[in-house]
């Protein structure tokens, strides 16, 4: 996923909320509806939080240190982390918490055409959002379903952009139905009855980002799709006769490190190794270009050591079966 794609729907996003939290919160303060103020304060929140994926987009790309060698390419996992616990607390238990105040206290709306004209509003401008990260989503997307997309997305800025937009279209209408029941039977419960139902929403939302996130800071091995690129890379049929066992790991969204003990000949020269493991790392370069840190040990591969399975000594954290099989 490009981090220019990315970068191109958050601006979107960001204008869109920007705009669309200023005229929430103009119309709490001539209507005192209790959704127009979740709902301002959810964009508000949004804003922040597309802010905040800018700026781990930006520190991700510092050059790596002595301290940090493998560079910084995680810090847009963590930023995307601090968005979800942002929308969990900001955005979701703000809206719980202003919704049931509402239904214990509800008043009458005034001024009714202010918040209405200002949803309307809204779900224009969100929709323009929510296009533009369908849009930028596609051309990454493939043939995955959205569900699939959203688990499988390295870069976390397009999820989190889609699922934010997604949420807000639906808490817009949250907000709109409850504003429209409260003006047709005169009852002000079913405004914090809405508000309450878009701080449910919210903290859902913010759930599933978490534990996407959470599984790309502990570590995400690469696709399927690249594994297998990597691996018919790295076996010549000459020099290189097979891979003994393979790990790989996302060091950031466009970071791969590649680690694996490859089997040689016996009667092959340190020479002719070093030259095979040298040609090796340029063909995994070449077909699959994010693979910035290789690790290729030559061993001489020995059924019988292969027929007394995985060593539980030899993998930090116990066995772990790649995926492809390795």
């Amino acid at each position: 996923m490009s981090a220019s794609g990315g970068t191109k729907a958050i601006v979107a996003a960001l204008g869109a909320n920007l705009a669309i939290a200023a005229s929430k919160f103009v119309a709490f303060a001539f209507s005192g509806s209790s959704s127009m103020l979740a709902e301002g304060v959810h964009s508000l929140a949004d804003s922040g939080n597309q802010f905040l994926l800018l700026v781990g987009g930006k520190r991700a790309q510092r050059e790596a240190t002595p301290q940090h060698p493998f560079g910084y390419g995680r810090e847009r996992f963590i930023y995307a982390f601090l968005v979800s616990i942002v929308l969990f607390s900001i955005g979701g238990m703000f809206a719980i918490y202003e919704g049931y105040e509402k239904i214990r206290h509800p008043h009458e709306l005034e001024n009714w055409y202010w918040p209405v004209g200002v949803l309307v509003f809204a779900i224009i401008a969100e929709g323009f959002s929510f296009r533009t990260a369908i849009k930028e989503s596609n051309e990454l997307r493939g043939k995955l379903s959205w569900a699939q997309f959203i688990r499988r997305a390295k870069a976390p800025e397009l999820p989190v952009v889609l699922l934010e937009d997604f949420g807000a279209l639906i808490g817009l209408v949250l907000a709109l139905g409850g504003v429209g029941l409260a003006l047709l039977t005169g009852d002000g419960v079913w405004d914090g009855i809405g508000t309450v139902c878009i701080g449910v929403l919210l903290v859902l939302i913010a759930l599933v980002l978490a534990a996407e996130t959470k599984s790309l800071l502990l570590g995400e091995a690469a696709g399927l799709e690249d594994v297998k690129k990597i691996e018919a890379a790295i076996v010549d049929g000459r020099t290189v006769t097979g891979i003994i066992h393979m790990r790989t790991l996302h060091l950031g969204p466009e970071e791969l490190l590649i680690a694996a003990k490859i089997a040689v000949q016996h009667d092959d020269t340190a020479a002719e190794v070093a030259s095979a493991i040298n040609a090796a790392e340029a063909r995994i370069r070449a077909a699959v270009p994010i693979a910035r840190v290789i690790y290729l040990e030559p061993d001489i591969y020995s059924e019988a050591e292969a027929a007394k399975g995985p060593d539980p000594a030899a993998t930090p954290g116990g066995p772990a079966p790649h995926p492809a099989g390795h």
